[in-house]
C-alpha cells in the first residue's frame, strides 16, 4: 500500500543497472504512512487508480485505511531501539530523533551492551529463517530480492548511541572506546549482510545519511580517516558474491561521493537540488547508475504543476541516457498540495518512456 513501482520488471530493472538499455526508466512512487492521515483518502486511492504504471499491483482497500507505523514513528510513544537509544516523533508516520543517548555518560560503557545480529536487526526483532523463505518465494515468481541494513547503520549509529557533538569531539580526539564502538558497529553490520548473503538476494542496500542542506555531517577526512574503512569492509563481502550495492544517503554528499561509492557500488541513492542535478549529471551519467531522489522540499511542495513536470524532465535529461544508469524515486509526505501530487505521478509516467 504505502510503496508501490514500476521497476518491479526484474530484467529491465537490471537492464537499467548494468547500462543495457532497460525499456523504461524505472521509477518507484512511496507514500509514507502518515499521508493516511492527512490526505482525502478517496482522493489518495484515486491517484494509486489512476496510474497504474506506478501502481501495477494496486486493488483499492476498504476505506477507512489504517496505517501500520514502524515501531520508532508513533507520536506520543517513545520507542527504546535494541541499541538503547530512545526514539520519540510528534507526527505518525514520521521517523523520529533519537533524544536520549544510552552512552551520553561515557562512563557507562564498561556495562553497554550490543544486540545481538542473531535476534535482531537494530530496530526490533529479526527472524532469519523466515527471511531466507520470503526471498526463496520472491524469487519463485521471479521478483528482484532486496537485504536491507538499517538505515544509519554506521555513522547515524554511532551519534544515535553516543550523541553528535560528542560523536565529532570523540573521533577527532581519538578516543579509545568511540573506535571500539565503531569497530562493534562493523561487525553487528557484517553479520547482518553474511545473512543477506545466505538468503542470496539479489541486491544489498546500505543507507546512512551523510549530508545536511550544505555540506556533510562528518568533514571528508574523518569520513575517511573512521567510516570509509568500515563501509570497504562491509562491501567487500557483497562484491566478492557478486550482488548488486546500493548505496543511500540523503543531503549535501558532493564532498564524501566518491569515497561512498569507492569499492564497487553498483547504484547511488542521493538527492537532486541538494546535490545539483546538472552536477549529478556531469558526475554519474553514462558510469555508475542513479537512483534519484525527486525534490520534496521546493518544487514538488510549492511550485506549479508546470514546474513539476519541466523538473522531472530535466532530472532525466540530466541525467539519464539510452544506454540506462537512471532510476526515479520520489517519496510523499503530508503537505504536498494533491494538484501537485498529480502532476508529479503524471510526469513519472510520461517520462519513464523518454529514451524509447
Amino acid at each position: 500500500m504505502y510503496v508501490s513501482t514500476s521497476s518491479s520488471g526484474r530484467d529491465n530493472l537490471l537492464k537499467a543497472i548494468r547500462f543495457e538499455k532497460p525499456d523504461y526508466i524505472p521509477m518507484t512512487f512511496h507514500i509514507n504512512a502518515a499521508c493516511w492521515n492527512y490526505y482525502d483518502q478517496n482522493a489518495l486511492l484515486d491517484l494509486m487508480a489512476d496510474h497504474p504504471f506506478l501502481f501495477p499491483d494496486f486493488q483499492r482497500p476498504d476505506l477507512p485505511v489504517i496505517p501500520d507505523y514502524d515501531a520508532n514513528a508513533r507520536a506520543g510513544v517513545p520507542y527504546t531501539d535494541d541499541f538503547g537509544c530512545v526514539w520519540k516523533t510528534s507526527m505518525d508516520g514520521i521517523v523520529g530523533s533519537v533524544l536520549e543517548h544510552p552512552l551520553a555518560d561515557i562512563s557507562k560503557f564498561a556495562s553497554y551492551r550490543f544486540p545481538d545480529p542473531e535476534k535482531s536487526m537494530g530496530l526490533g526483532p529479526v527472524d532469519w529463517a523466515a527471511f531466507e523463505r520470503q526471498v526463496a518465494e520472491q524469487k519463485a515468481r521471479g521478483e528482484m530480492t532486496y537485504g536491507d541494513l538499517r538505515h544509519g547503520h554506521t555513522f547515524q549509529q554511532l551519534c544515535d548511541i553516543r550523541g553528535y557533538m560528542d560523536t565529532l569531539m570523540d573521533l577527532t580526539d581519538e578516543e579509545p572506546e568511540v573506535l571500539d564502538l565503531l569497530e562493534r558497529l562493523c561487525q553487528f553490520n557484517l553479520a547482518q549482510i553474511s545473512h543477506f548473503l545466505k538468503a542470496d538476494v539479489d541486491i544489498i542496500r546500505i543507507p546512512e545519511d551523510l549530508g545536511m542542506q550544505i555540506g556533510p555531517m562528518i568533514s571528508p577526512a574523518l569520513f575517511r580517516e573512521y567510516i570509509k574503512p568500515l563501509y570497504q569492509r562491509m562491501l567487500e563481502p557483497v562484491r566478492q558474491a557478486g550482488k548488486i550495492i546500493h548505496m543511500h544517503s540523503d543531503g549535501d554528499i558532493r564532498s564524501l561521493v566518491d569515497d561512498i561509492i569507492e569499492g564497487g557500488v553498483d547504484i547511488i541513492n542521493l538527492q537532486d537540488l541538494v546535490n545539483g542535478v546538472d552536477w549529478i549529471g556531469s558526475k554519474f551519467r553514462g558510469r555508475t547508475c542513479v537512483d534519484l531522489d525527486i525534490d520534496r522540499q521546493k518544487i514538488t511542495p510549492f511550485g506549479t504543476p508546470t514546474e513539476i513536470d519541466a523538473h522531472v524532465r530535466h532530472c532525466i535529461e540530466a541525467v539519464g541516457c539510452k544506454d540506462g544508469g537512471l532510476m526515479m524515486i520520489y517519496g510523499l509526505y503530508p503537505g504536498v498540495p494533491l494538484k501537485n501530487v498529480k502532476a508529479l505521478m503524471d510526469a513519472m509516467t510520461r517520462y519513464a518512456d523518454f529514451y524509447r
